[in-house]
Parts: C-alpha cells; structure tokens; sequence
C-alpha cells in the first residue's frame, strides 16, 4: 500500500471520497473552496492507495497564512479495508513526519466533531473507536473532549450589570493578566502547558495565538474592579467560519464571586452589537463551571468535539 500526499493531478479521487458515517467530515465543495484559499493544500492532503485505488484519505487543514497544518479535519479508510485501525494509523504517522521533516515544530492535533449524545448512539461510537485508536498508535496520546457550543440573537443579549469596568490595554498588560489567570485552570491544555513550559511561556503562546486569529485586536478589554483592580480579560475572536468567544478568564484571587458571566456577557455584547447572528465557543467538559457559565449565558452545545495531540516533549 502507498501512502503520500496529493497533487493537482489527484483532485477528482480525493473529493469522490464519500463517508457514510454519523461522523463529521469534510464534503467536496467546501473542500474545494478551502483548497482555493490555503486553507487545504495538495501537500497537507494525504491518500493510501491500493492498486491504484484510493482507500483512505486525511485532509489536514491550515489557516490561509500558515506554513503548517494545525489540525487534521477529516480521516476516512474505506469499510472494505480489513483492518482499518492499522492502515488509518500508517497514513497519519507518514503525514505528521512529513510535517516535521517540513520544519512543524509540533505534531498537529487530530478534531474529531461528533454529534451532541454520541455516546447513545452505537453507530457514532463505533465510527469515533478505530480512529480514536489510529490516532493513539500515531502517538496523539492526548485525549480531551471538549463541548462547541453556539448563540444566536434569540437567547438574547445580556445586559450590563456595572459590577466590572471593560477598558482596552497594551500587549504588555494583556500579557501579564494572561500569565495570571493561568494559574490554577481548569482548561486541559493550559494546564499541560503550565507543567511542560511554566506560566511566561504558556501566557505567551496563548497570547500570540489569538494575535494570529482572524479577529480585531482592538475588541479585546481588560475587566476592572470598581476599584480598579485587575479582574479578568475578554478576547473577543473568530474562526475563518464565526465570531467566536476565544479567550476569558478571571485572576485567581477573584474567582468563585460570579464575575465570569459579567466577562462572558462583555464578549457577547461585543459580537452581538456588530450584528453576529451566530457565536461560537468551545470549553472542556471537565470544566464544569465554565461550562455552567455559558449555559447561564444562553449558549447550547451544538456539537462535541474529541481532540487528540501529542503529549508536550
């Protein structure tokens, strides 16, 4: 079996590939469009073949500047593959080396969304097992599920309560409170960061990955006390596809008095005053108290999202 990436010659096979799995994946059109704005690229796609034929496929998908994958999208091996597990697992480990020998400084995450209720649904429990398990023998040994959830101008727009000031900051300032609320989340991946790389570099990363996201710098605030002190921050965001909630949170020594909903609610405010019909937002389910706070807020889980990655080095 052969196992490679594509190139322009090999288009028509990759977007004939359809999955009739309850299971999300990546339908022609929109892979097409994305090709067209970098977002999917020839290199990034990979095919196994057998006699000719193709058999499975992974589209690893990009923000339109990035010079490498982030995250893989969409994973298929044909149902007449005897062993689907080992041969899904073959094609993910030749693409991630590929990336490295490319210069990726870490391998790229596998998103793996699934319906809302999976687990009651033996159909999507079965689609989600052999690609749960290619993915850990490729080495994304680092399981987390995570809710996406979304709000529409119908749960309404929260109100204002006073009880926080929302003012714009420096990088500088940003920086430190990011460093700050760190301390202490219950986020999986900040979490791991904090253990592998220490609170400077965590806040670092965190920082510059929503510098690098297509939303406008100048929504992000800092949240201030009536008396001036530091509460939390809210980074408004969005996604090639929404406006998105991206960041918040709120420094250690002021958690547990409510103030969450009053961040959650600015960075709502923020996308609903420039006429969002749709925001996106996406936390851990061991984070049951964020969790909370955006169910108070009026945002639904729409779907799940398993995500798998490399443990830290």
């Amino acid at each position: 079996m052969l196992f490679r990436s594509v190139t322009e010659a090999d288009l028509d096979r990759v977007t004939a590939v359809a999955v009739d799995e309850p299971i999300g994946w990546i339908p022609a059109d929109r892979y097409l469009d994305e090709l067209g704005q970098g977002m999917y690229r020839p290199e990034w796609t990979w095919i196994a073949e057998d006699g000719g034929r193709v058999v499975a496929r992974a589209l690893w998908w990009g923000r339109s500047g990035d010079e490498h994958p982030a995250a893989l999208d969409c994973l298929h091996v044909d149902d007449s593959v005897p062993d689907r597990v080992a041969v899904a697992a073959e094609l993910l480990t030749a693409g991630l080396k590929a990336f490295a020998e490319r210069g990726a400084r870490k391998p790229p995450l596998y998103n793996l969304t699934l319906p809302h209720g999976w687990r009651g649904d033996p159909a999507v429990a079965a689609a989600l097992a052999w690609r749960r398990e290619a993915a850990l023998a490729a080495g994304l040994t680092d399981e987390v599920e995570r809710l996406r959830l979304e709000w529409t101008p119908a749960a309404g727009v929260p109100a204002a309560k006073g009880r926080l000031a929302f003012a714009a900051a420096s990088d500088e300032e940003f920086l430190d409170v990011f460093r700050r609320i760190a301390v202490g989340s219950l986020d999986r991946e900040t979490r791991r960061n904090l253990a592998a790389k220490g609170a400077e570099a965590t806040a670092r990363e965190e920082m510059d990955f929503y510098l690098g996201c297509p939303g406008d710098r100048d929504w992000w605030r800092l949240a201030r006390t009536p008396d001036g002190d530091v509460a939390g921050l809210a980074v408004p965001s969005a996604t090639p596809y929404h406006r998105n909630v991206g960041y918040l949170g709120i420094v250690p020594e002021l958690r547990g008095r409510g103030y969450v909903d009053e961040v959650l609610a600015e960075i709502t405010r923020c996308h609903a005053a420039a006429g969002a019909e749709l925001i996106t937002a996406t936390t851990d389910t061991g984070n049951a108290p964020m969790a909370a706070a955006f169910a108070r807020a009026g945002y639904r889980t729409a779907q799940i999202r398993m995500i798998y990655s490399a443990p830290e080095a």
